[in-house]
């Protein structure tokens, strides 16, 4: 396992150090090959609870650290203000910036390219920690992990000097434009066009559930660049427009059901003059691009679905054991003892193949169909556990104040973007029968 850069553990020490709890120290038993103690990391199911930091044989020591530094973030920098973001319909720029600041930016893109250059599990616990407080506000995933390694991965030396170290600092906010009104999940149904006009392109379209879009001072643009190709993924190109580009302009903040501090917003462009280099990567690989990247994508909304599942698991404990009915606690009801038995296990049993493509990721070897089964899986299984979790606080689980009655409507989303769940089916089906 690749450890994280010296860069990440710099950032560590613009924190306070704090123990680990008790119930999370490390644990040894005998390493098998001699008497050396070698550390053992309680899996999920063993832990006290689904949150507990110090465990999961994936992570190291030095994980645990961040973790710790991350969680902290979040607790004091998001969950005091995620109720003035949902009103508001964004959160603030200043917490982009702290984020920039503490390392949590661009972990996953190499220093070279003005990243942290740390490794995917590091990325990784971001993500997770950023739904243990329940805070669906900031876009720092997609910023991070889908629209940085775009510009890193094929963006010119230029791009990447001039993009890629502000975007790692939070001072330019990075959106990706694929969805249309009439194309969703089948980016060959794309209409956006763009056209040569000598050396410019000139690109005209708009586009849809943009996240960070209201935000963004950057948006990779999906456009169609080849009408005459015989398929149109052979004839997509990936462009880079920047906010205050003359014809580009943002609709209002969508008025979403969940996701209420992300800032989601529709994106229009009437001939938009781009120079040459705003062109990211070759003319007409477009889809070539998107075809490598989303797998990742997809990885993230599954490692965050599955921690929304934790995270809503232990909310839900927490109420049962506190609330009273018929003079006892409703942790007391066989019936609710068994449900918290079956919703446990099946986030366990989630949680193994999730890590488990964590690490083949993280080693080069996670393929599409692995990562379309993460998606479609945990993703309905989030909207299982939200659902059930939710009944099980009555009444109060309906109420916008109760931290699940958020969770639930930010899980619905999930199985629909990043591809939906009926087109995940269909990239794995391929895997199965498609080879005949």
């Amino acid at each position: 396992m690749m450890l994280m850069s010296r860069c990440v553990g710099r950032q560590l020490c613009r924190f306070k150090s704090a123990p680990v709890p008790l119930s999370c120290r490390m644990q040894y038993s005998q390493d098998l090959q001699g008497d050396t103690p070698a550390p053992f990391r309680p899996e999920t199911s063993m832990a006290k609870t689904l949150m507990d930091i110090g465990t999961r044989r994936i992570f190291s020591e030095e994980h645990d650290l961040f973790r710790q530094n991350v969680r902290r973030f979040f607790k004091e920098e998001a969950v005091p203000y995620h109720a003035e973001w949902e009103k508001a319909g964004e959160v603030s720029r200043e917490l982009w910036e702290k984020a920039g600041l503490q390392g949590l930016l661009g972990i996953y893109t190499p220093a070279e390219h003005g990243g942290v250059g740390g490794d995917l599990l590091s990325a990784a616990i971001v993500w997770e920690e950023q739904m243990y407080c329940n805070c669906s506000g900031p876009g720092f995933s997609l910023h991070s992990e889908i629209v940085m390694p775009y510009i890193s991965h094929y963006g010119s030396q230029a791009q990447i000097d001039r993009f890629l170290p502000q975007m790692a600092a939070g001072k330019c906010i990075g959106a990706i434009a694929m969805t249309e009104p009439g194309a969703g999940s089948d980016l060959q149904g794309v209409k956006t066009y763009a056209r040569r006009d000598g050396t410019d392109w000139i690109l005209n379209g708009n586009k849809v559930f943009i996240t960070n879009g209201w935000m963004s001072d950057l948006v990779i643009v999906v456009a169609v660049t080849n009408r005459e190709v015989k398929s149109a993924a052979h004839g997509l190109s990936l462009f880079l427009v920047e906010n205050g580009t003359k014809g580009f302009s943002k609709g209002c903040k969508l008025d979403k059901i969940g996701l209420k501090a992300q800032d989601t917003a529709e994106l229009f462009f009437e001939d938009v003059r781009l120079p040459a280099d705003a062109l990211l990567g070759e003319p007409n690989k477009g889809f070539y691009y998107l075809m490598n990247e989303l797998p990742q994508e997809r990885l993230i909304i599954a490692v965050m679905a599955l921690a929304s599942c934790e995270f809503m698991f232990e909310e839900t404990r927490s109420y049962v054991t506190q609330r009273k009915a018929f003079g006892k606690t409703i942790a007391d009801l066989q019936t609710v003892q068994h449900r918290l038995a079956e919703l446990k296990t099946e986030i366990c049993v989630g949680r193994t193949f999730i890590d488990n493509c964590l690490q083949l990721h993280s080693e080069k070897k996670l393929d599409s169909s692995t990562a379309s089964m993460a998606k479609y899986w945990a993703s309905e299984l989030q909207n299982k556990v939200a659902t059930q979790c939710l009944q099980l606080h009555g009444g109060w689980g309906y109420m916008w104040e109760y931290q699940i009655a958020k969770a639930f409507v930010d899980a619905r989303v999930q199985p629909i973007y990043g591809g939906t769940n009926e087109i995940m089916k269909e990239l794995i089906a391929r895997s199965i029968v498609g080879h005949r």
